[in-house]
């Protein structure tokens, strides 16, 4: 049995029937072939697969699709503007704040919450935001240094 769902993603309407057990990330990155949303340990614990739901950061491999009927969903393809990269992912680029950039996708979408429900967070708030998201490669200071670069350049956060 499938159950018919609509979503926006990355503002483009999506109708489509899936399996009732079919998790968000492989509705986005299977069916839809949006494959910078990244699974990494399918329990919820590395972050790799956040996206925004309804503007909210969200690890997608505990949402199933059906959950999302409805939803607005932004995925990293969707966070970039026509005129280029978004100031997050210009900030993690100008301060090396990806090294392999599995875990950049859901690193990126965590800060865009972050900082726009805190638009000058301190380094412990940096860090504290993003403890949900794991990164094998560094020592986080360059991530931290990207979201505060990032969170410098925007205004109130909500770019």
């Amino acid at each position: 049995m499938k159950i018919p769902i609509s979503v926006q993603i990355n503002g483009r309407q999506y109708d489509r029937e899936v399996e009732p057990r079919l998790l968000l990330v492989h509705f986005i990155r299977d069916t839809l072939r949006l494959t910078g949303t990244k699974v990494g340990c399918d329990t919820s614990q590395c972050g790799s697969c956040t996206v925004l739901l309804d503007g909210v950061s969200a690890k997608s491999c505990t949402c199933l699709a059906v959950q999302a009927d409805g939803a607005s969903i932004t995925t990293i393809e969707g966070l970039a503007g026509t005129d280029g990269l978004h100031q997050i992912q210009e900030s993690f680029w100008n301060k090396h704040g990806l090294q392999c950039g599995f875990c950049t996708p859901g690193m990126i979408m965590a800060s865009q919450e972050l900082l726009r429900c805190n638009s000058d967070p301190s380094d412990e708030e940096i860090r504290h935001g993003l403890e949900g998201n794991l990164c094998r490669c560094t020592g986080y200071q360059n991530i931290v240094r990207a979201v505060r670069d990032a969170a410098g350049s925007m205004e109130g956060g909500s770019q």
